[in-house]
């Protein structure tokens, strides 16, 4: 039925620069495609995926020495690379210090947007979390941060402390993985548009209007087709 929602899921981690990226033109042309009379409802998930899972939870050293030692390349391409995200996030609407980026695991992170997802809070705190690693410099990668940006979020903050001593969504995580590894999703954003579409990469906010049309017209012809 056209009626139906829309699925949209969505592999990404908090500390890949281009997630973030990819998450807002996905916002933005989510926002162009649904300005239409009829338009169906669109349902975005996120999942996991750990860029870097042997990153210590207290890294040493600041972003560039991270991307060069974890691409093997030089520091000066290494703040090459760097400069390049950031002036394409400026022009996705964000403002990214990767100078004061706190690299470090993001596994409790992970089981706390699980946990967010539960509680109907996944989008508000993917969105905060984000922007407290790439923006605001916070270390995501400890208990009382992400605690504190929970509550931001509009989470109970003794219930996200809870979740994240309990362990619960640690295997809710693993799924996660284990379901973009059987996708041949090796990386992020990696989104799975209508269940059978798959789109790599931060894409212009263009490119996810047009496939958002696309599936939507054939739903319409689909339904034609039966009536």
């Amino acid at each position: 039925m056209v009626s139906e929602p829309i699925k949209i899921d969505v592999w990404s981690d908090i500390a890949c620069p281009w997630c973030y990226i990819g998450k807002r033109n996905l916002e933005s042309g989510l926002a162009e495609a649904s300005a239409v009379d009829g338009a169906p409802a669109i349902e975005v998930t996120y999942h996991s995926f750990e860029l870097s899972p042997d990153t210590p939870v207290e890294f040493e050293g600041s972003t560039t020495d991270f991307l060069a030692t974890h691409k093997g390349i030089s520091v000066d391409r290494a703040r090459e690379m760097n400069d390049r995200v950031t002036g394409i996030a400026a022009a996705a609407g964000l403002e990214y210090h990767l100078d004061d980026v706190k690299h470090t695991n993001t596994v409790k992170a992970h089981e706390l947007l699980h946990f967010a997802k539960e509680q109907g809070r996944q989008h508000d705190l993917a969105e905060r979390l984000m922007s407290a690693y790439f923006t605001e410099g916070r270390h995501l990668g400890r208990e009382d941060e992400l605690v504190s940006l929970a509550a931001d979020a509009g989470l109970d903050a003794d219930a996200a402390r809870d979740a994240l001593r309990s362990g619960r969504y640690l295997a809710a995580v693993r799924a996660d993985q284990a379901q973009a590894s059987a996708y041949g999703i090796n990386g992020v954003p990696f989104f799975v548009i209508d269940r059978k579409y798959g789109v790599s990469g931060a894409q212009p906010a263009e490119a996810f209007s047009q496939i958002i049309r696309q599936v939507r017209a054939e739903r319409l012809e689909a339904a034609t087709a039966e009536a």
